[in-house]
Parts: C-alpha cells; sequence; structure tokens
C-alpha cells in the first residue's frame, strides 16, 4: 500500500459559516498547522485539492441545485428553495467554493486509491447534503460523490463506516437499497436529524447503530470489535470510506457522548487493515481544540507517527492562539497534549440491546 496523502486547501483558512454558526471555527487548517509543526506532513504526502466543477457534483445533486448554488455564491443572497441562507446553512462568501473544493478532495482521493492506497481529506464527510438542497451544515454531499467515482472506477464492494455522532441521512438517501454499498453509522439516538433508527436498513444497505447519551470508550469498542468490524469483514470490500466526524467526544457542544478521540484512533488502525483502498474524511467537529486534536491523531495514525505525551510548545502554541465565540475555556489538556485519556466505563443497557440485536439480523450481509 503506497505512502497516504493528505489532502487540503488554502480556502479552509478563514472561510466561516459567520461569527455565531458552529462552523465559525478553522478546523482544517488547525490541523495542517499542528501535523507541520510535528513534522508530520512533508511536501510529497501533501496534495491540493481541486474546486470540483459543476458537471461532477450531478451525479448525485440537480443541475438546478447546483446552480442555485453557485448563484447564491455570486449574489450572497438566500434561496429558501434550496435551503440556502437558513441559520443552519447561511450563504457565505465561499458557499460554493469551499464545498466543491471539498468534493475535489475527495474525488482526488478516489483517484489517489484507484490502485490501492490511503487519502485522507478531513475538509470532507459532509455527509448531510440532499440531492436539490442543503442540510444540517452540507451544501455538497462529498461522501456520496467520492464513493459514486470509486463505483464508476469499477469497485463493486464500498463499505462506508461513519461515527459522527449525527446520522448519515444523505448518504442514506443516496444508496438506498444498494448492494454495492454497505452503510454503518454509529451515532447519537434522538439527535437531529432523527434518522437512521435501529431498525432503519435502507432496504438492506445499512447497519443503524444509535446509541445513547453518555456513551463512552467501553461501548465503542464493543461496537467496534462486535459488529462494525465483523459487518465489514464479511463483505470484503474493495474500500473503505470512514467518516471521521469529531462531535462525539465529550467536548462537543452539538452532541451529549462522551467518546475520547482514541476511539478515532482504533476505528483508523482496524479498518486500514480490512480493504486495499481507505478513504478517511472529517465530519462533524465544533469545539476547536477537540477537532483539530482528533484529526491531527487520525492523520499520524495514517502516517505511522508516534503521538507524544506532550506537544512540543509550537505545537502547544497552535492550540492556545485558538479562539472560540463560545468563549468556553480550554483545559490545559486540550491546549497541551493531543491522545485524550480513556473515557471507559460500563456498557449501557440500550448498548448492549443494539448489540444483540444487530447480531443476529439476517441483512448483515455476509459478502
Amino acid at each position: 500500500m503506497s505512502d497516504p496523502i493528505f489532502i487540503g486547501a488554502r480556502i479552509y483558512r478563514g472561510s466561516s459559516y459567520g461569527a455565531h454558526h458552529p462552523l465559525s471555527i478553522p478546523r482544517v487548517p488547525t490541523v495542517m498547522d499542528l501535523c507541520r509543526s510535528l513534522d508530520w506532513l512533508q511536501p510529497e504526502q501533501y496534495r491540493t485539492s481541486p474546486c470540483a466543477k459543476p458537471a461532477a457534483l450531478i451525479g448525485f445533486h440537480t443541475e438546478t441545485y447546483i446552480d442555485a448554488l453557485q448563484r447564491a455564491e455570486a449574489t450572497q443572497l438566500p434561496d429558501p428553495d434550496h435551503d440556502l441562507g437558513s441559520l443552519s446553512n447561511p450563504v457565505f462568501p465561499e458557499v460554493y467554493r469551499r464545498p466543491a473544493t471539498a468534493a475535489g478532495g475527495g474525488l482526488l482521493a478516489a483517484d489517489h486509491v484507484r490502485a490501492g492506497g490511503v487519502a485522507y481529506n478531513p475538509g470532507g464527510g459532509t455527509h448531510h447534503g440532499l440531492p436539490d438542497r442543503a442540510n444540517g451544515f452540507c451544501y455538497i454531499n462529498e461522501p456520496v460523490l467520492t464513493i459514486q467515482r470509486l463505483i464508476a472506477m469499477g469497485l463493486t464492494r464500498i463499505a462506508y463506516v461513519d461515527i459522527d455522532a449525527h446520522h448519515c441521512d444523505g448518504v442514506a438517501v443516496a444508496f438506498q437499497g444498494s448492494d454495492m454499498v454497505q452503510m454503518i453509522s454509529v451515532h447519537e439516538d434522538r439527535r437531529w436529524p432523527f434518522t437512521g433508527a435501529l431498525d432503519d436498513t435502507a432496504g438492506g444497505a445499512a447497519i443503524n447503530i444509535p446509541v445513547p447519551r453518555g456513551f463512552n470508550d467501553t461501548d465503542f469498542d464493543l461496537i467496534l470489535n462486535e459488529l462494525i468490524l465483523p459487518a465489514v469483514a464479511r463483505q470484503k470490500p474493495d474500500a473503505i470510506y470512514l467518516q471521521c466526524g469529531a462531535d462525539a467526544v465529550t467536548e462537543d457542544p452539538l452532541s451529549r457522548l462522551t467518546l475520547s478521540n482514541r476511539c478515532h484512533v482504533q476505528a483508523v488502525q482496524a479498518l486500514r487493515t480490512l480493504a486495499p483502498r481507505l478513504i478517511v474524511s472529517g465530519g462533524g467537529g465544533y469545539n476547536p481544540w477537540s477537532v483539530g486534536r482528533a484529526w491531527s491523531c487520525v492523520w499520524a495514525t495514517l502516517a505511522g507517527h508516534e503521538i507524544p505525551d506532550h506537544l512540543p510548545p509550537p505545537a502547544s502554541d497552535i492550540l492556545r492562539n485558538l479562539r472560540w465565540t463560545r468563549k468556553a475555556k480550554p483545559t490545559e489538556a486540550l491546549m497541551t497534549t493531543l491522545l485524550d485519556p480513556p473515557r471507559n466505563g460500563p456498557v449501557s443497557d440500550q448498548v448492549q440491546h443494539v448489540v444483540t440485536t444487530l447480531k443476529t439480523r439476517s441483512h448483515i450481509r455476509a459478502g
């Protein structure tokens, strides 16, 4: 397997959904800065994401919607028919170019792994985007377009694993009933978008794993080893797409889950051996310290770097200089370390019920 690549772009630096939006924070630039500070990101590993052309986006999105998204960027005017200009999906200066760049990164990742390999696109993972409108901070559904590109290459078995705190509703719309794509989503139960119920199989294409508030590292370990890894191994996928949203960690304001970022590292390590091609993306994550730390740990794991117990001062200064409109003060650990301490606990009754139910369900495919 070839060396992993890291896909980024300048457009993420300084681009914001607005001062009071959860995505007012820097995310990809923090990861790039941390990894470069630690000498983890060499020039030959870095790729600049292209901005996907409109024609490349119409494989899932409608032409009318992509036209509307471009028009919204040009005019900076809302378009309620496509949910552009709402509180969740504001019109901002790069409202077309930024998500199109994330999608371009996904297509580049797919091209990179054509013959096998690993690609990391932390700006991607926008799994809520719908064919004809923005949805849940997502304007273009990068995971769907990336998986469609993999299928167009001739791959016939794709495992999509999503550990974001929110269900991948847009991806589920795209691959409902698919016999090529297996979707596995771990997400907080009874949280927006209120899809992905335990009994929702997306026409046999999905394993939905709704988990309760307080979901901890011990719960995650059980689900990873008893559900996710066996299901992926049975599928024998040509490629795995791992959506590595960072909003399931304790510090995130948009979930009530209590994972450490060790779970992200564990998922990357475990899944990497199960297919010749691996694409890893970002996703949710709304605390600037926890998301930057988690996604830097993901890259360290992919690129084979040891995560230090304590950051050297130049890396720590990157975290100390972050600002957040919520005015929450980070702990010293959030500014001086990358890897969280384990957040173990008892396995909840709901998690045990989910595991028992899904292990006996016939739709979990055998390959």
